[in-house]
């Protein structure tokens, strides 16, 4: 195994885990050598994917949570130390999508949802993360930001506000944190091959082909490649990436 990615011994704590860019990023942290705790709302789901790890030989832990209740991310995180031994890595990746709305449309409640998870969300696993990678003296957290932390697309102003909300949120973090042996950087995938563009491409007719137009690398990207960046960021080869927005989107930020 390239030394760069051995995590045995180490432990890892992943939202959304229950599919998509939060299982393949689990899978990543196991395959690595990591004890991994999966966490996502959808209990069942979870339960299953920690249970096939865990059966490949990995060390897993399935947490049922909603990222949107500070009280529940706060005894997942100190279920994962007591269980697992602590917590030396951290992508906080659950979100929601929703239709496209023009913003005087957007009813009220829909917003706090989104940002409850997309934005609210991220901000309190770091929190209570911060608390035990501080006792350590060490840690890396990732955050899940999108394309949508870097550019704007009618419609989507919603969820817009909350991926720029993390970029501003792991900055300043970082800028904290760094002194005290903690990188907090933000990785922010494009248009992927994932559930949740599945369920965009079944509801709204065309969006995704039409987005797909300003992607340079002419393809979707796959969970593994936004996995594979995460592991990066969290390895000794990152040690000096501190407050980065990494864009794994096939080029469309750059345009």
């Amino acid at each position: 195994m390239n030394p760069i990615y051995d995590y045995a011994g180490k432990v890892a704590f992943v939202t959304g885990a229950a599919s998509g860019m939060g299982l393949a990023t689990a899978k990543a942290f196991a395959a690595a050598g990591a004890a991994v705790a999966l966490v996502d709302a959808k209990g069942d789901a979870v339960a299953k994917a920690a249970s096939e790890l865990e059966a490949s030989g990995a060390r897993v832990l399935a947490i049922t949570c909603d990222v949107s209740d500070e009280a529940q991310v706060k005894a997942a995180v100190e279920r994962t130390v007591a269980d697992l031994g602590g917590l030396d890595m951290a992508f906080n990746n659950a979100g929601i999508q929703s239709g496209a709305t023009e913003l005087a449309d957007v009813a009220m409640a829909d917003y706090d949802r989104m940002l409850g998870i997309n934005l609210r969300g991220v901000f309190a696993c770091m929190k209570f993360q911060l608390v035990q990678m501080k006792r350590q003296g060490s840690g890396a957290i990732v955050n899940c930001s999108s394309l949508g932390g870097f550019v704007g697309v009618p419609g989507r102003s919603a969820y817009h506000a909350a991926k720029h909300g993390i970029h501003g949120a792991s900055k300043s973090a970082a800028l904290e944190y760094a002194a005290q042996g903690i990188r907090i950087n933000v990785v922010a995938p494009g248009i992927m091959d994932t559930p949740m563009v599945a369920d965009m491409k079944k509801a709204e007719a065309g969006v995704i082909e039409d987005m797909m137009r300003d992607v340079p690398i002419k393809r979707l990207g796959e969970a593994d490649e936004v996995a594979a960046a995460v592991l990066w960021l969290c390895s000794p080869g990152a040690s000096f990436v501190v407050g980065h927005m990494l864009a794994v989107d096939g080029g469309y930020v750059a345009r």
